[in-house]
């Protein structure tokens, strides 16, 4: 069974629906506060940390790593309805961005932002260090129910 970075299509198409959602995302009245007028940069992290969890290439945690992550998320006090809909804008952006209709594939990608969504939105409501959620490292998904 191939990767989902391989099933997805790999790196290009990976940017192509990280792009879709990112300008998804600062269209929303709901998310924007968090994002802000949004950072050139954001697209290529999003890309590299979805091309990671999903089997691709492990830049996300060569250039960047996981304490980035946990440190852009401290603070922001993500609330359940805006998690809610970055999941669901997330799953628009799948069909925006052309990437396979496979049901198995969307079940994975869903459990792959639900769980990175439920994450970020603990880390972010973290008063101390022992309140963040206690992943450290870029989660390697594959497909439903097989998290690695």
């Amino acid at each position: 069974m191939p990767s989902l970075f391989e099933f997805a299509g790999g790196e290009e198409a990976l940017h192509r629906l990280e792009s879709l959602f990112y300008a998804s995302v600062l269209a929303d009245p709901l998310l924007k506060p968090l994002f802000g007028d949004g950072k050139p940069e954001h697209i290529d992290h999003l890309t590299a940390f979805t091309a990671e969890s999903f089997g691709g290439p492990d830049r996300f945690s060569g250039e960047l790593g996981f304490a980035h992550l946990i440190a852009v998320h401290r603070g922001l006090h993500i609330e359940e309805e805006q998690r809610a809909r970055f999941v669901e804008l997330y799953m628009a952006a799948l069909d925006n961005a052309g990437m396979p209709r496979d049901e198995t594939f969307r079940e994975a990608v869903r459990e792959h932002v639900e769980f990175g969504s439920h994450v970020a939105m603990q880390n972010s409501n973290a008063a101390t260090d022992a309140e963040l959620h206690p992943l450290r490292s870029v989660p390697k998904w594959t497909w439903p129910g097989d998290k690695a």
